[in-house]
C-alpha cells in the first residue's frame, strides 16, 4: 500500500494526495509536513535520531517527530498519531507554533520540498522509541542543545536547523 500525503500549493491549500516517495524524488513536490518538539517536564527537549533505513537523512538527528499529516486530519492529530507511532506514548497537549516553507536536496537521492508545521508538545510519561522510525534518542536541555547544534550542525536536518531558528526568535 502506497503511504499518501497532501500535495500542497504555496499558500498551503491542498491540491491532492500523492504518494510519499512520489513527493520526495528530484527537486521534491511541495507537500505538508511536520515536526513536533517534545519537552518534558524538566523542560528538556527530545532529540531523535533517524533510523539508517530512512531514505533521507538516514541517521542524522532531527527533532522529537517529523512526519506529514493524512487527508483529513489536523497538525495536532498527526502528531498525535504519530507520537504513539514513533515514541509509543500519547498526549493531549499539543500546541501548534508556526510554519515555514524549505526546499533541500538530499545528496541526488531526493529532496525535500515542505510546508513544515511546528509544534510543541509536553509529556510527563515514559517513551518507547520504534526501532524502524528512530535509531536513538535523547533529552537535552536548550542551552546544551544551542552549542551543540553550532558546534556540530552537519549531524542534524536541515528542517530541524530552520524550526529551532524560528522557535528561538519567535520565545
Amino acid at each position: 500500500m502506497q503511504d499518501l500525503i497532501l500535495q500542497v500549493d504555496k499558500n498551503d491549500s491542498i491540491i491532492r494526495e500523492i504518494s510519499k516517495e512520489k513527493a520526495h524524488q528530484g527537486k521534491g513536490i511541495l507537500h505538508r509536513a511536520f515536526l513536533a518538539m517534545v519537552f518534558n517536564e524538566k523542560e528538556q527537549f527530545l532529540l531523535t535520531k533517524r533510523s539508517k533505513s530512512k531514505k533521507l537523512w538516514p541517521d542524522f538527528w532531527d527533532g522529537s517527530i517529523a512526519s506529514h499529516p493524512k487527508k483529513g486530519e489536523s497538525q495536532e492529530q498527526a502528531t498525535k498519531r504519530r507520537m504513539i507511532e514513533e515514541l509509543r506514548t500519547n498526549t493531549k497537549d499539543v500546541k501548534y507554533l508556526f510554519k515555514f516553507h524549505y526546499q533541500v536536496p538530499y545528496k541526488d537521492i531526493g529532496s525535500e520540498n515542505e510546508i513544515c508545521a511546528v509544534l510543541k508538545v509536553k509529556i510527563s510519561g515514559k517513551i518507547s522509541p520504534n526501532p524502524e522510525e528512530i535509531s536513538e534518542c535523547r533529552w537535552m536541555d536548550i542551552e546544551s542543545f544551542k552549542k551543540d547544534l553550532s558546534a556540530n550542525p552537519e549531524k542534524y536536518t536541515p528542517w530541524l536547523k530552520i524550526a529551532f531558528k524560528k522557535y528561538e526568535s519567535e520565545k
